[in-house]
């Protein structure tokens, strides 16, 4: 409880320096980081070989590496700063591109899966869809600070965002997308055997996260890519990609399986088109090959 006090006075103390400042005190924080941190600095370089293999450039891997700890440390500022200004405000900074996409399907009068990725400022990215585009339903993993957990669930909910637990998510989720409403789902996070289906990703044969093709065939919802750009950290762009529109036939097996496999090419293609602003933090192939995280 104290530690989150020191942490309101510490965002009270931030909000009254010039937003330029703040900006860079926080990317400050994630070069600190980037020189410190020796566990997720190797945690980014062993993704990298294993996707580019050991012939990899050692500029690539550093300026990857450096933009990954910035990139964490500006998506908790744009957290901060959502309690502070207004959603007119923030959408300044923001270009839709190919929201045509979104809109047919409001139209049409059907649910929504949005797949999209710890990619560029996704913090923002879902914020400012739910806030202007269509309001969503998102997953979140509990917190042991509940102080914490609260002041984020909270936040979010100024952008029109609903929420549900990781545990037991599914029938939240089932209940939003039968009432016609829109879920986002992050695609690349490592998924568990039972919990997944194999298929192609970056690359390498991984087991990925089916349930939105699941939830996409039980509702006939589109399935919507989208992913958030920027080259200034400033001005941001969210690019919705085509409906991706699998098969539907008895098989749904085959269907599923076809779904996700869309799924995955259209985030690897994106990926490897620009790598930089992809959060290789993470332990993304911790299921199919953790040898590759060993020491």
């Amino acid at each position: 409880m104290i530690s989150f006090y020191l942490f309101l006075t510490f965002e009270k103390l931030l909000m009254l320096l010039p937003k330029k400042f703040r900006k860079l005190i926080f990317i400050f924080i994630g070069f600190l980081a980037y020189k410190l941190d020796r566990r997720y600095t190797k945690v980014v370089r062993q993704n990298i070989l294993f996707i580019y293999g050991d012939d990899v450039d050692e500029k690539f891997i550093q300026k990857i590496t450096k933009y990954s700890f910035k990139l964490l440390s500006l998506n908790f500022l744009h957290t901060l700063e959502s309690n502070y200004y207004s959603i007119e405000e923030i959408s300044k900074k923001i270009t839709f591109i190919n929201e045509e996409v979104v809109k047919k399907a409001q139209e049409a009068n059907r649910p929504i899966v949005f797949i999209t990725s710890h990619y560029g400022a996704w913090e923002l990215g879902g914020a400012m869809i739910s806030a202007l585009l269509e309001p969503v339903m998102i997953v979140y993993k509990p917190m042991k600070n509940k102080y914490f957990e609260k002041y984020l669930l909270e936040s979010r909910k100024k952008w029109r965002m609903k929420y549900v637990q990781r545990r037991g998510a599914t029938k939240g989720l089932l209940k939003q997308l039968k009432s016609g409403g829109a879920i986002a789902l992050l695609i690349d996070t490592n998924v568990g055997k039972k919990d997944g289906i194999v298929v192609e990703f970056l690359g390498k044969e991984v087991t990925q996260i089916k349930t939105t093709a699941f939830f996409a065939r039980k509702f006939d919802a589109a399935i919507i890519p989208v992913l958030i750009h920027t080259k200034d950290d400033t001005n941001y762009t969210i690019e919705f990609s085509d409906e991706i529109i699998p098969p539907k036939s008895d098989n749904s097996e085959a269907d599923i399986l076809a779904s996700v496999k869309m799924q995955t090419d259209w985030l690897s293609k994106e990926i490897l088109k620009e790598p930089e602003p992809w959060f290789w933090l993470h332990r993304r192939f911790k299921t199919d090959y953790p040898q590759i995280y060993e020491d």
